[in-house]
């Protein structure tokens, strides 16, 4: 799933909307650049190959988009220390990546105890990112979990069961596959607290994504959502309203009317309404941990820009 945080975070901070790296021509990244790919994973593709993990989206990993920022710098800030006076004074956001690593195992039919070997890689890779950027001078890292994907439309529509035991009654989401992402954020935040405390001179942002989306499905109609939160706007077919294979844009699918009281879009992706009310969770609270603190945007950051790996 792709949530692009660094776009509302620049229309947040008055800041044209970041560019993205990979297909721009003379694009202007002076206020930001965003390193990310559909489809990326944390862990190296040939990695995940020899595990029997295939997939044909893309061949990018968070060390291509790391390398990608790393040889960008010289036509982006020019000398070594103005490189560095840059990334110290950038808000860089880490993804949300990881993700899709869990996703690709679970396409293939991986068994959840299989997955669950593969998290301790994906965050030690985050970690391992986020210690070579900080090196290089980063001060500020906004660091996503894992949303609830068990409350995803492809997951309620590839794990439908007749034991309801397995549903949250509340809000409808496999009570296992959340339970995974929480455990994704659980040991993320652990690992993110042990570099706050080895570089106590920088700003480690948790983004709860989990929870930020969470609530939507908690309190639809609080937020202006109908009755059926868990069915996609544009799909086909089913109790989510969701067919594999049947692509949001194709003749036999057709939109709803009203995105806006859709919290998911096409099965994989959420609607800008979802999207914008997880942003405003987490650059106005409660899901950033710790808060933002933005009495710096009249200067530091507002005038520094940002970067997406």
């Amino acid at each position: 799933m792709f949530f692009s945080l660094v776009l509302f975070t620049a229309e947040f901070l008055g800041l044209p909307l970041v560019p993205p790296f990979y297909g721009s021509h003379n694009a202007n990244f002076e206020k930001g650049v965003n390193f990310a790919v559909g489809g990326a994973t944390a862990l190296e593709r040939s990695f995940l190959e020899d595990r029997g993990i295939h997939f044909p989206y893309t061949n990018v990993s968070l060390g291509v988009q790391l390398n990608s920022f790393k040889e960008s710098l010289p036509s982006i800030c020019g000398s070594p220390s103005d490189c560095r006076d840059m990334i110290e004074n950038a808000l860089i956001l880490m993804g949300e990546i990881g993700g899709n690593d869990y996703n690709y195992a679970f396409f293939v039919d991986k068994g959840i105890e299989e997955i669950k070997e593969l998290m301790p890689l994906v965050i030690t890779t985050i970690s391992s990112a986020i210690t070579e950027l900080i090196g290089m001078g980063g001060r500020t890292f906004l660091v996503p979990g894992e949303f609830p994907v068990g409350c995803s439309v492809l997951y309620l529509t590839s794990h439908q069961t007749s034991n309801m035991e397995e549903y949250d009654p509340l809000t409808g989401c496999l009570k296992w596959l959340n339970k995974f992402g929480e455990n994704h954020g659980e040991q993320l935040r652990a690992e993110l607290n042990r570099l706050q405390k080895l570089y106590p001179h920088v700003n480690i942002i948790y983004a709860d994504y989990y929870n930020a989306l969470f609530h939507l499905y908690q309190e639809p109609a609080k937020f202006g959502f109908m009755n059926r939160p868990l069915s996609a706007c544009c799909g086909a077919g089913g109790p989510y309203n969701y067919t594999v294979g049947r692509k949001c844009g194709t003749d036999i699918v057709e939109s709803c009317d009203d995105p806006s009281k859709y919290v998911a879009w096409d099965g994989v992706h959420m609607t800008e309404a979802a999207y914008r009310l997880m942003a405003e969770g987490i650059l106005n609270g409660p899901y950033a941990i710790p808060p933002f603190d933005w009495s710096c945007r009249s200067s530091g950051v507002k005038n520094s820009g940002s970067s997406d790996t």
